[in-house]
């Protein structure tokens, strides 16, 4: 299998300084990709300067290119967020937004800029929101070209995720992860003009 880069996207409110719920629950699914021999690299999003927009020709003069880039150098990205008020949190909202605005673009002489991506979603917070907060996620990755495997998501609801964590569930998603990342690597999707033959 190919080398694979994984992004992941740390929605807490807190920032790198403060431990939160939705770092302890990364931890599992991080052992499990390097296990796999997978790279990795996460950013806590509190500690960066992202501005409002849907638009990607306005220059707003903030983080987000910076942030951007990593997100295309990267073959899987999940997305790690607590829930408020039974929602995703207001990062994670933001920064599908800031995507959704570059994904009209495309690789040079290739396909859409997010095809031959993988995503998935670590969700904290209690069971009432947990599945409508992963479903909104990863729906919103589908639109925008990524990749969904089966079992995308997993969540904790319990208040201290050091512990009574859903293994199983982390484990399915990890690998899916992984698997599908290595088959669009090494099988991309073609661009629009390809004739479906040369898959």
């Amino acid at each position: 299998m190919s080398t694979l880069h994984t992004l992941i996207l740390n929605c807490s409110l807190k920032t790198k300084e403060n431990i939160s719920h939705t770092q302890a629950l990364t931890n599992y699914s991080l052992e499990i990709l390097q296990d796999h021999d997978v790279s990795f690299e996460m950013l806590w999003l509190a500690d960066y300067n992202i501005g409002y927009s849907t638009n990607d020709e306005l220059g707003l003069e903030d983080d987000w290119p910076q942030i951007f880039e990593k997100v295309k150098a990267a073959d899987i990205v999940i997305f790690a967020t607590p829930l408020w008020i039974e929602e995703k949190s207001s990062i994670a909202a933001l920064v599908i937004e800031r995507l959704y605005a570059e994904s009209d673009n495309t690789i040079e002489n290739g396909p859409a800029l997010f095809y031959n991506k993988v995503g998935g979603v670590l969700i904290t917070g209690n069971e009432i929101g947990a599945k409508p907060a992963a479903q909104s996620i990863l729906y919103a990755l589908s639109h925008i070209g990524f990749t969904i495997p089966p079992n995308g998501d997993s969540y904790c609801i319990c208040n201290d995720c050091e512990s009574p964590v859903d293994a199983t569930a982390i484990k399915k998603m990890s690998n899916n992860l992984v698997y599908f990342a290595g088959l669009l690597k090494d099988y991309p999707i073609p661009a629009e003009e390809s004739p479906l033959e040369q898959i």
